[in-house]
């Protein structure tokens, strides 16, 4: 099974995240930032992964640093969980329709960090989830899992619509991604390794 814990204790933050990329059964978030749970809950879903989170953070500043580090210990889990990466798909795309909105996510499994975030909001908090936190999740995770990764809102009003299609297109695009795939031998890659 490919499957990780940690905990992580900052100053600010203390965190404790399981992942099982191979079994989606257990999906438990609590954050504290409700939006982010429902975010956060909707990945895992959408990726058919297991995924549960325990985050205690400065929330009476705000939720910057409970939203980043939770990013920077799923991607940590990710990247371990996933190990020599051998006989995944390592490429994923997903457009993910949300009433008047379309959200679009492209990833690659590469071990190169980089990310494209193409999306304005013009709402600028939901709750007490502040919406630029999107774009410093996505970061996060994506350095510490070692994803290339584009995320774009095509159209769309609802700021609620436009955050859920990504999250949710970023987990079926990640499902896609983690799949063991028979006909790759190896790692899918002509280097023969994937870092």
């Amino acid at each position: 099974m490919r499957q990780s814990k940690k905990s992580r204790q900052t100053s600010e933050t203390k965190i404790d995240v399981s992942i099982n990329l191979d079994d989606g059964a257990d999906v438990f978030i609590d954050t504290g930032v409700g939006f982010f749970d429902h975010m956060l809950t909707l990945f895992a879903r959408h990726a058919r992964i297991s995924l549960t989170v325990k985050a205690d953070g400065d929330l009476y500043i705000d939720s910057h640093h409970t939203v980043e580090d939770v990013g920077i210990v799923i991607g940590q889990l990710i990247k371990e969980a996933l190990g020599d990466k051998a006989g995944i798909n390592r490429y994923g795309t997903s457009y993910v329709p949300m009433d008047e909105t379309l959200g679009f996510v492209s990833l690659d499994i590469s071990g190169r960090p980089y990310l494209v975030f193409d999306a304005t909001f013009d709402n600028p908090k939901l709750g007490q989830f502040d919406v630029e936190l999107v774009q410093e999740f996505l970061q996060a995770l994506m350095v510490h899992a070692g994803l290339t990764l584009h995320a774009r809102v095509l159209y769309g009003t609802n700021t609620h619509h436009k955050i859920e299609a990504i999250f949710k297109a970023l987990g079926r695009a990640f499902s896609e991604a983690i799949l063991i795939n028979p006909n790759i031998k190896g790692v899918n890659s002509t280097k023969g390794l994937i870092e």
